[in-house]
């Protein structure tokens, strides 16, 4: 077996900056933005100094509601060199599932941009928090959300009661060196470092729990499986509020003194041109973003011999779409990887020099220190080889649990210590992982996990509805899309248009149902229980084209 390392995140980086100081940390080619390993060690020790100053304290929440932006990287080890906790919030949310998100968590502090995709983030948070445009900054106080403290812009304009960078940084004068190294001194690396708010296998989202262990070591195996070295490029496309991008991406890199060429969103044309000038040697994608790229009609304009690696998640990639990766874009040591966010997040990778059927019908063998089990969902036995049973994995990488929810907690993780997926597959004789379904309702649209009852409880709050039933429509696109089936109360008169209006602009466009039906009755089973499944038959029938 190999040793896990026993380091905070803030160890780690401090490592990489001594063996790489001149080596670039962060670039970001469109803002002429680019610190060395050194340079971004300093900037993260300003913001933590900063955060210090205005009184952040160990296990603090710090929520950040931004895409890929510049500094966003730097909060992420800021936050964990002083033991707060980042709690990542994704950047589709609207103001329903913000206010349930700092609610639950009981955050103190928050982190926001302007606006992104026509949504303004300031607008909304001004709505929320209403004090935030009377009482003075430091002093804040709203019955709403009690243990909110400090709101922050992550950039350098000034905003009504909220902190800017600048600011921000100015602060870490009022911190002496001392003081911050014996914060650091508290720190173990079996603190919570990193909060992620998931769907999960059941219930509405919950806070996954994840310490600087489960993630750094993570992604530590992760940069090992891509065979990770200084001297790498990653051109990270995909979202930093995500596990793909602040665990598969950062953590990867950052242990292994990677340069990190970050796009703040993906545009297929904005990639191929990073990963041309910046010379990458690694992109990570799900599958649809690949196909954008190889069906762009510019493709041909771009130099991708600088590849190498990379990782694809998220969803099963069609083998013709592998085998072009790996032959127009160079990509001859692209990896698979599996997993949740509850798992760190992954559990399972494919390992350079694996077949092309291995990387298009398994999501690879088991991390190192990481134990995979297919379990029988009735009588929890363990399955032989080729055998459907639910996945369960064991080790380093298991989340600490839910936040402030021990039931849900104990119902994921059994007594042995084995998480529970949800999701169905079965293991070949050498271990490959292949999956092949899900036990429970959860819908995964393009990688993001939705689960129906969370959809279910806010469209019953429309007028109208008597009930709705929510279950995944199969897409050629997403994998899965959201299809509502709804039964109305006598008189009402709807039309599908009428459902996606009333959800949009309260709960994020991805969580909209896409698909609409009114019906009179749902399939049940003899004992009353509706059979989902018969749902989504129903939804291939009438939306084959989806």
């Amino acid at each position: 077996m190999t040793a896990l390392r026993e380091m905070t995140l803030g160890q780690i980086l401090d490592e990489t900056i001594e063996k790489h100081p001149d080596q670039e940390a962060v670039v970001y080619v469109d803002r002429g933005f680019r610190l060395t390993y050194r340079e971004f060690g300093e900037l993260v020790d300003t913001i933590a100094k900063g955060l210090m100053g205005l009184g952040v304290q160990k296990g603090e929440k710090v929520a950040v509601w931004a895409n890929n932006v510049p500094y966003w990287v730097a909060l992420q080890f800021a936050t964990a060199k002083i033991g707060a906790i980042m709690l990542t919030v994704n950047t589709h949310y609207q103001s329903h599932e913000l206010k349930y998100l700092l609610e639950h968590s009981e955050t103190e502090n928050l982190f926001i941009i302007g606006e992104y995709r026509n949504h303004d983030y300031l607008q909304t948070v001004y709505d929320l928090v209403p004090e935030l445009r009377i009482q003075e900054r430091g002093q804040l106080k709203t019955n709403k959300f009690p243990k909110l403290k400090r709101v922050f812009y992550l950039g350098h304009e000034k905003h009504r009661g909220l902190y800017s960078i600048p600011e921000l940084q100015a602060m870490s004068s009022m911190v002496t060196h001392e003081d911050y190294a014996a914060r650091q001194a508290e720190l173990t690396p079996h603190d919570v470092v990193n909060m992620q708010y998931t769907s999960g296998t059941t219930g509405f989202p919950k806070g996954v729990q994840l310490t600087h262990y489960n993630i750094g070591n993570n992604g530590y195996w992760i940069g090992q499986n891509q065979a990770f070295q200084a001297g790498d490029r990653l051109c990270l496309t995909v979202p930093l509020f995500h596990c793909f991008g602040c665990v598969l991406g950062v953590l990867a890199c950052i242990n292994h003194g990677v340069t990190m060429v970050i796009k703040e969103d993906f545009v297929p044309l904005e990639v191929m041109h990073a990963i041309d000038v910046e010379n990458c040697t690694a992109v990570y994608g799900v599958p649809t973003m690949y196909i954008a790229m190889l069906d762009h009609p510019m493709f041909d304009k771009f130099d991708f011999s600088s590849l190498r690696t990379g990782i694809m998640a998220g969803s099963p990639c069609p083998v013709e779409v592998m085998k072009k990766v790996m032959d127009k874009m160079n990509m001859k040591e692209i990896t698979i990887c599996y997993g949740l966010t509850e798992s760190s997040p992954v559990m399972s990778q494919t390992k350079i020099g694996d077949t092309i059927e291995h990387m298009t019908e398994t999501v690879g063998t088991a991390m190192p220190e990481v134990e995979i089990k297919i379990t029988d969902p009735e009588t929890g036995e363990e399955c032989p080889p080729h055998v459907q049973g639910e996945v369960c994995c064991r080790g380093y990488n298991v989340m600490k649990g839910y936040y402030n929810n021990d039931k849900a907690t104990e119902e994921a993780i059994d007594a042995e210590g084995w998480l529970h997926s949800g999701d169905l597959g079965e293991l070949d004789e050498d271990g490959y992982l292949s999956i092949t379904g899900r036990l429970k309702d959860m819908i995964i649209r393009g990688g993001e996990n939705i689960y129906p009852r969370e959809i279910e409880e806010f469209l019953y709050s429309m007028d109208g509805i008597l009930d709705v039933q929510v279950a995944g429509v199969p897409s050629q696109k997403f994998g899965e899309q959201v299809g509502a089936f709804i039964l109305l109360k006598d008189g009402a008169e709807l039309e599908p248009e009428d459902v996606v209006d009333y959800c949009r602009g309260k709960i994020a466009h991805y969580k909209t149902p896409r698909y609409v039906t009114f019906m009179t009755e749902y399939p049940m089973t003899a004992s009353g229980k509706i059979q989902k499944y018969k749902l989504r038959d129903y939804a291939h029938e009438l939306w084959p084209d989806a």
